[in-house]
């Protein structure tokens, strides 16, 4: 059983080794038949600062074996990149068809963004296709800078109605939210909602005021549980005990519930 695990790994070994030599080989002709190191550099191409073989010169890349010089349109300039068309256009200019460079238009109330290709409106302004509109705001608010919608908002204090901002009516006992969404009040602490007005919280003995929005505003103390609108004493049961929330019972260890009682677990 060695042996032949020991020829396996050996047939194994011998074959990546005979791989990696043949793509080594592969590798040095396909380099060789690019560029002969030893050949005279061509027109438009020179020898490599680093290395043997030559490089074209800029402007120009390499096809079959000579420097074809990249043509340029006008208002774009030519890169040393290897890959691609072989130019960009300048700032301020796009290119439209793989072949020219079109100046960007820039409109009254707008500027040409920083990456030279496109344009944006001033604040204050909206595109519109091929212009830039103003934006009329209405009274009680203020510009906004979303690109998108009505490009304003109403101030703290007014609602968005009809297109225009209407003064948010706050109840009595009651706070305006920052909330962009839902009610823009709250009631105070110690009230809650109820119709559209802010009623007091009537905590029961032996509870105590709680934050949130739902639920009745107030929880029982540790002890207690909730019964309606009052707490009462929990009396936990033989072997039984508060459990964490501190408003239940639960069984001790090795016990289990059974008709309101604790009995042996089985």
């Amino acid at each position: 059983m060695l042996s032949f695990e020991t020829g396996a790994l050996f047939v194994a070994r011998s074959t990546w080794r005979v791989f990696v030599a043949a793509f080594l080989v592969l590798l040095f002709v396909s380099v060789a038949v690019a560029q002969d190191p030893t050949s005279v550099t061509p027109e438009n191409a020179h020898d490599r600062s680093f290395g043997a073989g030559w490089t074209c010169d800029d402007g120009y890349r390499l096809v079959d074996g000579a420097c074809i010089a990249i043509v340029v349109p006008e208002d774009a300039f030519a890169t040393e990149r290897s890959y691609g068309k072989g130019w960009e256009c300048r700032h301020g200019f796009k290119d439209v068809d793989e072949s020219t460079c079109r100046e960007v238009v820039v409109p009254p109330n707008a500027y040409l963004k920083a990456t030279g290709e496109d344009w944006a409106c001033d604040r204050g302004y909206r595109r519109v296709r091929n212009r830039c509109e103003v934006i009329e705001s209405p009274e009680n608010s203020f510009l906004s800078d979303d690109a998108y919608g009505s490009g304003w908002e109403c101030d703290r204090g007014f609602s968005e109605e009809a297109g225009g901002c209407v003064t948010i009516n706050v109840p009595e006992n009651a706070y305006l939210t920052n909330k962009r969404y839902g009610p823009p009040w709250a009631c105070d602490r110690g009230f809650v909602e109820k119709g559209g007005r802010c009623e007091p919280i009537v905590v029961p003995d032996n509870a105590f005021l709680v934050g949130g929005e739902f639920g009745p505003g107030w929880q029982c103390e540790r002890g207690y549980e909730q019964d309606g609108n009052t707490c009462i004493l929990i009396v936990p049961p033989q072997n039984a005990h508060i459990d964490r929330s501190g408003n239940r019972w639960a069984c001790n260890r090795g016990f289990r519930m059974l008709g309101g009682q604790c009995v042996l677990a089985r």
